[in-house]
């Protein structure tokens, strides 16, 4: 039997992501602005894992979940306050 790593949890863990041109250059003009603003550029890997850890914080899940379109309008209803099935259409 193996034994539970405790350092397990700390360690990063390679992900590959797919993204489109335009999520790319977000993620770019997120570590630019950070960089011009306060002299620290963010990586997109750090962003990325600020992402994650802010939906963690929100603490959703994908429960229930379809599509990517119903779980990324969750997140936009959890940011902004907003609970229950999405009224009026889209």
């Amino acid at each position: 039997m193996k034994r539970p790593d405790p350092d397990h949890a700390a360690r990063a863990h390679r992900v590959m992501a797919c993204l489109n041109r335009e999520q790319v250059d977000y993620l770019d003009k997120i570590g630019k602005d950070a960089q011009f603003s306060s002299g620290s550029k963010l990586s997109r890997t750090q962003i990325l894992a600020a992402m994650v850890n802010a939906l963690r914080r929100l603490e959703l899940s994908g429960e229930g979940i379809r599509t990517i379109d119903e779980f990324e309008q969750r997140i936009f209803d959890a940011m902004s306050g907003e609970s229950g099935p999405r009224r009026g259409g889209a």
